[in-house]
């Protein structure tokens, strides 16, 4: 029985279910060998030679596969139809004849199948190839320049830029378009423009809307109407004047539907319409190609099969009937110029099943077949014919001049099923319009004038992302998935309500990059290298030479950075930056003055987290700083500078809040010699210390307050905020160790809290552990101790001990608390404070030595 080996165990399983007992079917998990992450494993020295290693977790299915082939002596290669398929097959094949486990009489073959139906299957065993070598250079280049790119730029970024994590061939340049678009946003300025809207009504009492296009005799610019004073002087314009219809002009128009799926546009379109990542998108693409419900996933390819689009047809007229099916099948152009790509389009193998009939549990999956199916029946239907109709309505003098657009469905055809969505907001223009008829007067009921302003351009989602690295030939469909998802991973860009924004790391990696690599991170580069790895995919082109040229110039640039300092980075970075971190004022004073001491210059600065903020060049006499961005005026005004904000005094005394090192706290007066540590308290986490008022700052600086005496022991009851919250604590005084804590419900009750909610709490609190942690109770009182202080025999959890300030001293056994005197008391306090004042400390541990990890020995 031949060995089949695909990636999977799950495709495995379905493979298997159609080839039956004639055949092994195992599967490989993936790729089975990898560079490894160390020095060498791509030497440019020597012809780009490439040190593979088989995976520590992938060496038992090697095995499985070798012992397979003692019994069974051909092998199958039936891994996914793309080069990372059959970079697979390659090295499942190499690894193989390292092992011996592949005889010179063994026959290999490489087998292809679309899509995972008995029919693909079985058709594909009949037509079996070899390993496609132009494929596997195609693969082969990517790695080597990825390992290349990777494991020489990234240590450059860890000596010269604290924090920074990686760098990419792809992933430095997707990520240098989301900083600049980034910058586009802050750089943008707000531009104000006014619209008008009148209602109408027809002489046939129907309403409908129309916005003014002529004033003064003029066509409308959009920032004609610059402010309210222009847009009221435009109403009054209109409402003086009667308005007739001039013209009503009605066209036919048609709408095609939009090719079937590739990798990219479904990425996309889940994207858009169900908020789904590029990665999640793929995954539940995976699961269904793997079950035999879709084509293969991974494909620039927009063709379908001819068998694919009669069964396509074929399902259009027996659901929707025969208007829906077009007199022609569509034919849509392959746009992929490498054979790599060249495959069909991402379709259902059956057509006629929707999601309902395939009974999937899957919410994802279900949702994406749902996607998959109807894009695909729609792209076979008839197109959708409208009319489109513009109304023209003007004054009498020719000064005043409105449109009214509208649209009607004639005939819906493919929109019946699918309609893409859009990632851009259009003008609705889809109203229908009532009769109207030319020279119809109108009637105005309402003139509204209405304030616009225009607005930065959008930032990146992962489907305008994917869209825009597709435009501009950057990365392949394999790939898009785990770029995005990786400089997300590093860091560099966070989600916020599926918009991509660049983080400081990341701005920092691609002002760095662009000042000292820019060569690499240009888009048109990074595509011209994209076209000339699929020229060796298409083998016309030696992708050796491709490394060769590649590495000559980049590591001359590598080369080039080895001489610098962090400082000179930095400071480079603040150059290429500064138009950006500080923007000329509207004074015209210099924006690098430090506000704070007004002597400093601010900079950029890395944190040892990686982040990096502005801060003053006179620190630490001068411990000004700022978020890394723009100054914020607003921000500004209302931060706390580090002498403290002030918020007005109370009874003589300054009240001031600052930011500590432990978070923000308000104080009373200043430190002085006689007061070294005037009177403050921590500001509440869910108040924001900028916004504090005068009246908020006395009423923290009240606490702790001292609700009073416990009735069972007469012990104080405090309430306070402390590092989790509002709580009460039941002691002497509020810096014992000692006592009992007990949360508040909110953050008022501190305030308002009395003594019978305060013993409730606290007795809650004992019940719920147990007793733990309970106040002691004084047993008897001895009087004061010869050096000062109270000496008390107290009930602990373990037997009676004699307590006086922090020394406690365990009773003997034998002993009654109530015989003991003060002398005897003192003796044990002193035992017990001479043992701790000469415990020694014990010795440190020593390390062991570090274990040799066994070297592993292949099976």
């Amino acid at each position: 029985m031949p060995v089949v080996v695909v990636e999977s165990p799950a495709k495995a399983k379905t493979i298997n279910k159609y080839l039956g007992s004639d055949y092994t079917v195992l599967a490989s998990y993936g790729h089975v060998r990898d560079l490894p992450p160390k020095d060498g494993s791509v030497d440019p020295e020597h012809e780009f030679d490439m040190k593979w290693e088989i995976a520590s977790d992938s060496k038992k299915h090697v095995k499985a596969i070798a012992d397979a082939l003692k019994d069974d002596n051909a092998l199958i290669l039936a891994t996914d139809p793309d080069r990372e398929g059959e970079a697979i097959s390659w090295h499942l094949e190499e690894a193989l004849r390292g092992r011996k486990a592949i005889k010179a009489d063994t026959p290999v073959s490489r087998v292809v199948f679309n899509a995972i139906t008995k029919t693909a299957v079985t058709e594909a065993m009949k037509n079996p190839r070899q390993v496609d070598g132009d494929l596997v250079e195609a693969y082969l280049a990517r790695r080597a320049l990825d390992y290349l790119v990777g494991f020489n730029l990234s240590p450059v970024l860890w000596r010269k830029l604290p924090g920074a994590k990686s760098a990419g061939r792809v992933q430095s340049v997707c990520l240098r378009l989301i900083v600049e678009r980034e910058m586009e946003i802050e750089a943008f300025r707000a531009r104000e423009y006014w619209s008008v809207t009148a209602l109408l009504k027809t002489p046939r009492g129907q309403e409908f809307e129309a916005r003014l296009t002529v004033l003064g005799g003029k066509k409308l610019d959009r920032y004609d109407i610059k402010d309210s004073t222009a847009a009221e002087m435009a109403v009054q314009a209109v409402t003086s004047r009667d308005l007739t219809v001039q013209s009503v002009e009605a066209k036919p128009a048609t709408r095609n539907p939009s090719p079937p799926f590739m990798t990219s546009t479904l990425q996309q379109e889940a994207s858009r319409k169900f908020g789904m990542g590029a990665r999640q998108a793929m995954q539940a693409a995976q699961r269904l190609y793997e079950a035999g419900h879709i084509t293969y996933m991974r494909t620039d390819g927009i063709d379908m099969a001819p068998e694919a689009v009669s069964a396509c047809r074929d399902a259009i007229g027996g659901r929707f009937g025969k208007d829906y099916v077009p007199a022609e099948p569509r034919v849509y152009k392959n746009k992929a110029k490498n054979a790599q790509e060249a495959h069909e389009c991402i379709r259902p193998t059956e057509m006629t099943a929707d999601a309902d009939s395939l009974r999937l549990t899957d919410a994802d999956q279900k949702k994406l077949y749902d996607l998959i199916w109807k894009r695909t029946l729609a792209c076979q239907m008839e197109s959708a014919r409208l009319e489109r109709t513009t109304v023209e309505i003007g004054s009498r003098d020719g000064q005043v001049g409105l449109r009214a657009n509208g649209q009607v469905v004639l005939f819906d055809g493919f929109l019946k099923v699918y309609e893409e969505g859009r990632d851009d907001v259009e003008e609705d223009d889809d109203k229908r319009l009532p009769q109207i008829a030319q020279g119809d007067p109108l009637a105005k009921q309402s003139i509204t004038p209405e304030q616009h302003f225009t607005q930065p351009p959008p930032r990146y989602t992962e489907a305008t992302l994917v869209k825009r690295m597709e435009e501009l030939g950057i990365g392949r469909p394999s790939t898009y998935a785990s770029i995005v998802t990786t400089i997300q991973d590093r860091g560099y860009v966070r989600k916020d309500k599926n918009r991509l924004l660049p983080e400081d790391k990341g701005r920092l990696v691609t002002a760095f990059l662009e000042n000292y690599f820019r060569r690499y991170v240009e888009y048109d580069f990074t595509a011209d290298l994209e076209d000339e790895l699929d020229d060796v995919s298409a083998g016309s082109r030696d992708y050796k030479d491709v490394l060769g040229r590649f590495w000559r110039d980049f590591s001359a640039a590598i080369a080039e950075t080895s001489e610098l300092r962090i400082t000179e980075v930095l400071d480079k970075i603040n150059e290429v930056l500064e138009p950006h971190l500080f923007p000329p004022t509207e004074d015209g004073s210099d924006p690098r003055v430090c506000p704070n001491c007004g002597a400093g210059r601010l900079s950029m600065r890395t944190a040892r987290s990686g982040g990096a903020f502005i801060g003053c060049s006179n620190y630490p006499e001068c411990r000004y700083t700022r978020p890394f961005g723009p100054p914020d005026a607003e921000a500004e005004a209302s931060a706390i500078p580090p002498e403290g904000k002030l918020l007005g005094e109370d009874n003589g005394d300054e009240i001031r809040v600052f930011k500590g090192r432990f978070g923000p706290y308000v104080q009373r007066g200043e430190a002085t010699a006689d007061v070294p540590k005037p009177p403050r308290q921590t500001v509440p986490k869910d108040w924001v210390p900028e916004d504090l008022t005068l009246e908020q700052g006395v009423m923290l600086l009240t606490l702790p307050r001292l609700i009073g005496t416990h009735p069972e022991d007469g012990v104080n009851v405090w309430a306070n905020i402390g590092r989790y919250g509002p709580y009460i604590k039941h002691a002497d005084t509020t810096s014992d160790r000692g006592g009992t804590n007990a949360n508040l419900e909110g953050l008022d009750e501190v305030w308002t809290v009395g003594m019978n909610r305060a013993v409730q709490l606290l007795a809650e609190k004992v019940a719920s552990r147990g007793g733990r942690g309970r106040a002691a109770k004084v047993l008897k009182s001895l009087g004061d101790h010869p050096d000062g202080g109270g000496v008390d025999i107290m009930e602990g959890k373990y037997g009676p001990y004699v307590k006086w300030e922090k020394v406690n001293a365990t009773l003997p056994k034998d002993q009654d608390p109530e015989t003991l005197t003060m002398d005897q008391a003192v003796a044990l306090i002193s035992e017990k404070a001479g043992k701790k004042g000469t415990k020694k400390k014990a010795a440190p541990k020593k390390k062991a030595p570090a274990k040799k990890a066994a070297k592993k020995s292949d099976d």
